[in-house]
């Protein structure tokens, strides 16, 4: 009787501190609905049944690299960058390897994960240090790699993928820098499209943003049209495994409340487990009018990645 008047009196307190704060604790969003221990978020919504329905799209056999070229000159999210060194130059003047005379080259890389198309794993952003399920970063982050949520312990990710076109809803291409999209939007882009989401899908949007990076890389590092919180949670409570967009950053920048930073990442990646796919290259899906297809995605297992480079590819 004692322990439940105590019990009592923490709920009745922590009501009140609610109520007098208006803050947000930690039972608000961790533990994860897939287990206090779980490391994979949303990719548990995948299935064999997923893998089935995704095949079942596939009609002419028509392949989609999302993945955008990788070079020097890819925008990419300031200090990070892309170096690379051609080792054993094979410029026709060196000696040669064995009676058949065998000659090569091999390459030295030194780049950030997280430049050009790319997969955002679940240890990149957090909430106050703690990061999906609510495990702190004192207990996972070290200097040679993440000893959870590293990309190369996820599985490959085979499922239906859809496309939403938001030009289309808008009527204006690219998006203004700053337009958001949130449920009513999604919802409507969808409805046009005669296409649903479901649990399981990879969503990508299609914004036409991608074209600035050519056009005015420094304009489209400076903003871009993507997603609100509120659109990001409908889509996490829709099951969706990742949402990605032809922008860097999937979201709407500037943000819906200016003085946060990257909220829908932490509303996909903490709080919900969904993983971000950036700089997805679906002009060519918009293009062709493609709204569902087969999404696959073999990331690299870089061992304790916090992100990747990817090129996903999609099948209709």
């Amino acid at each position: 009787m004692q322990e439940q008047s105590t019990g009592m009196i923490r709920i009745a307190a922590l009501a009140i501190m609610l109520t007098l704060t208006g803050s947000v604790t930690a039972a608000d969003w961790y533990p994860s609905p897939h287990g206090a221990d779980d490391t994979l978020g949303a990719i548990n919504h995948l299935s064999a049944a997923k893998v089935e329905e995704a095949a079942r799209l596939v009609t002419t056999g028509k392949t989609y690299a999302l993945g955008v070229p990788t070079g020097p000159d890819s925008p990419a999210y300031p200090p990070r960058e892309y170096s690379m060194t051609v080792l054993q130059l094979d410029d026709g003047s060196g000696a040669t390897l064995g009676s058949n005379e065998a000659t090569g080259n091999d390459d030295l890389m030194r780049l950030w994960m997280g430049i050009g198309s790319q997969i955002d794993g679940l240890g990149h952003m957090g909430i106050a240090h703690r990061y999906y399920n609510g495990v702190h970063a004192r207990d996972f982050v070290r200097p040679d790699g993440l000893q959870r949520y590293s990309i190369h312990k996820l599985p490959p990710i085979v499922t239906r993928g859809v496309l939403v076109d938001m030009t289309e809803h808008f009527g204006v291409k690219p998006l203004p820098a700053g337009t958001v999209f949130n449920r009513e939007e999604i919802e409507a882009a969808a409805a046009a499209q005669d296409v649903e989401i479901g649990k399981g899908d990879v969503v990508l949007f299609h914004t036409g943003w991608l074209d600035m990076a050519d056009s005015d890389p420094e304009a489209f590092m400076a903003g871009e049209p993507g997603l609100g919180i509120e659109g990001a949670q409908y889509l996490a409570d829709l099951g969706a495994v990742a949402v990605g967009a032809d922008s860097w950053a999937v979201e709407a920048i500037p943000h819906e409340d200016e003085g946060t930073a990257f909220p829908v990442h932490q509303q996909l990646l903490a709080r919900n487990g969904v993983y971000i796919l950036e700089n997805m290259d679906t002009r060519e899906l918009a293009a062709d009018g493609v709204s569902e297809f087969m999404f696959v995605l073999g990331q690299p297992r870089f061992v304790g990645a916090v992100q990747a480079v990817i090129n996903p590819v999609a099948i209709r």
